[in-house]
């Protein structure tokens, strides 16, 4: 059963210039894939309504220009995010190699209020291709060691995991947002019971 009202979750893609970002916002929100794409000049977003788990989702999705020229376009953009997409290319081991950068960029310019709790979900796209330089192990490996974040590979071209990831980010955030109202009500219940003593310790 769903709920009327749908979420408003906004989402950010981030990684070097010519990994697939926005390759992979254009298959997922229009079904489409343009080998002959260019690189995105600052940011763009785009909104796909979608049904998770029962709960009814605006996704707003920001695709931000990978390059150095750009940093100061794009970081502005970061704050207000829900989850962040780590995007690096299999066939790229630079681009895989620099997103401790990307997600160090992101904590610091997005201001996020848990950064310990705060969703990011890893995706290695271009699959498609024959040649690899980073293995589906080491990509995971790196994701054990930088908060257990859920990994995909997938394809814009092929259309290889792109919904799964995107509903992933959803998840993520959805189970986040669930650990915060369980904690505010644990809290509120602790309040209640101690309700002498919280009035005389605010003075």
């Amino acid at each position: 059963m769903t709920s009327g009202k749908s979420l408003l979750l906004k989402v950010i893609l981030l990684g070097d210039g010519g990994v697939g970002k926005s390759s992979l916002m254009n298959r997922y929100v229009t079904d489409r894939f343009d080998s002959q794409s260019f690189h995105t000049i600052g940011v763009e977003f785009l909104n796909r309504d979608l049904e998770v788990d029962g709960r009814l989702v605006t996704l707003q999705i920001w695709d931000t220009a990978g390059q150095e020229r750009f940093k100061s376009l794009r970081t502005p953009f970061y704050r207000g995010a829900d989850c962040c997409l780590l995007t690096f290319a299999v066939n790229d081991l630079q681009s895989f190699q620099n997103l401790g950068c990307w997600k160090k960029e992101f904590m610091f310019y997005s201001d996020v209020k848990d950064p310990e709790r705060f969703p990011f979900v890893v995706l290695g796209n271009k699959v498609d291709m024959e040649q690899r330089e980073v293995g589906t192990e080491e990509a995971r490996a790196w994701c054990e060691e930088n908060g257990c974040c859920p990994y995909f590979e997938t394809s814009a071209k092929d259309d290889t995991n792109v919904t799964a990831a995107f509903e992933a980010a959803v998840r993520e955030v959805l189970a986040a947002e669930d650990q915060i109202d369980h904690a505010l009500l644990t809290s509120t219940i602790d309040l209640h019971g101690n309700r002498k003593t919280s009035r005389t310790s605010c003075c």
